[in-house]
C-alpha cells in the first residue's frame, strides 16, 4: 500500500534492520525499541489488523512469530520475551505487526507501560539484528 512504512520495508524500498524475510512475513528491529533486540514481525501483504489476516495465513505467520521469539531469547541471551499486538487502538502503524520484546528478570517493564530506548548507532542495531537472524537460521 502506498505510504505504508511497513509495506516499504517489505518491498525493500525503506531501510530496516531485517532479522528475516520469508514467505510468511518479514521481521525487523523496531526503531524505537522497548529494549534492544525488540523485533516487529509483519505479514507481507498490507493488512491492518489481526482480523484481516486470512485463516489460511495464521499457521505460517504465527509459526514465524514463535520462531522469532525463540531466536530473540537464544540470540540475545534473554530470559524470555513479551509478545504483543495492538489492533487499531495504540497501533502506531496501520499494518498488522507483532512485537517480540526481549525480557530479563528485573528489567523494569511493568504492565503495558513501554518505556523506549535507542540504539547507540547503526552498528549496534545491526549487531542485534545479526544475532537474532543467526539464531533463526540455527
Amino acid at each position: 500500500m502506498s505510504g505504508c512504512v511497513f509495506c516499504g520495508i517489505v518491498a525493500g524500498d525503506t531501510p530496516a534492520f531485517r532479522v528475516t524475510d520469508e514467505a510468511d512475513g518479514v521481521a525487523f528491529l523496531d526503531t524505537r525499541p522497548v529494549f534492544k533486540g525488540h523485533v516487529l514481525v509483519v505479514p507481507r501483504p498490507h493488512l491492518v489488523t489481526l482480523n484481516d489476516l486470512p485463516a489460511s495465513a495464521l499457521p505460517g505467520y504465527f509459526a514465524l512469530v514463535r520462531r522469532v521469539a525463540l531466536a530473540v531469547e537464544s540470540g540475545l541471551g534473554a530470559g524470555g520475551t513479551f509478545v504483543a499486538m495492538n489492533n487499531k487502538v495504540s497501533q502506531s502503524v496501520p499494518h498488522l505487526h507483532t512485537h517480540v520484546v526481549p525480557r530479563t528478570k528485573g528489567d523494569g517493564l511493568r504492565g503495558f507501560f513501554w518505556p523506549r530506548t535507542r540504539y547507540a548507532d547503526d552498528a549496534e542495531a545491526r549487531e542485534h539484528a545479526t544475532r537474532i537472524a543467526a539464531a533463526l537460521s540455527g
